[in-house]
């Protein structure tokens, strides 16, 4: 969902920049930038004090967060350039779709309601469901469940290290990338995307991906 249904990543590093001045927290810019794609949990034990943690619990901490996140990105939330006209062939063609993300069942619903495109997808899963937030393949192994196919039927899109990973040790049949949170260098670097793309406009015929 992150930097794949939205391009977020901005948003979110504000909220956390926002979060972190709360706590005295100043050493958080490197740490989060290896950190995109995990679940808060994983993320809030990378950059929050250890006594901070204890104090308010990891719980609280990751609403906390992400209730700036949701009050700063409302007013300029949009989906990702071509996503809609992709969805819209996606379902012409009979083509299930389902989300898998990291995020806490909130953020999901949050982008999916303010974005309008609930409606495309058949299943969610996200952070808050499974024991292992990417790069675990559990998520993914949990959606492709869900919709009744096998993860090598999967085409799956995502942007950040730990999704790719995470869509790679799934099994996935095809991973298409998204130069939104990492540049196109970057991914290629990686060496587990099939294709990169800039946004879905550059996906033009459906066919390109699920051939």
């Amino acid at each position: 969902m992150d930097g794949t249904l939205v391009d977020n990543t901005r948003m979110h590093i504000r909220a956390f920049e926002i979060f972190c001045e709360r706590y005295g927290v100043t050493d958080w810019q490197e740490k989060l930038h290896s950190a995109f794609g995990m679940g808060n949990d994983d993320i809030m034990s990378l950059l929050m004090p250890e006594e901070v943690i204890r104090e308010k619990g990891m719980r609280a901490l990751a609403e906390e967060k992400e209730a700036v996140y949701r009050e700063i990105y409302a007013p300029t939330i949009k989906p990702v350039d071509g996503l809609v006209g992709l969805l819209e062939r996606l379902q012409q063609a009979g083509i299930r779709c389902g989300v898998g993300s990291s995020a806490c069942r909130t953020n999901v619903d949050f982008v999916l309601e303010k974005c309008g495109i609930g409606r495309f997808f058949e299943s969610v899963v996200c952070g808050d469901m499974v024991t292992r937030c990417k790069p675990d393949p559990e998520i993914y192994l949990k959606a492709a469940e869900s919709l009744g196919v096998t993860p090598g039927e999967c085409i799956i899109f995502e942007d950040a290290k730990a999704g790719i990973e995470s869509a790679s040790r799934a099994g996935a049949g095809h991973i298409v990338a998204l130069a939104t949170t990492l540049d196109r260098e970057t991914i290629a670097s990686l060496g587990m995307a099939d294709r990169i793309v800039d946004t879905y406009c550059d996906l033009e015929d459906i066919d390109d991906i699920l051939a």
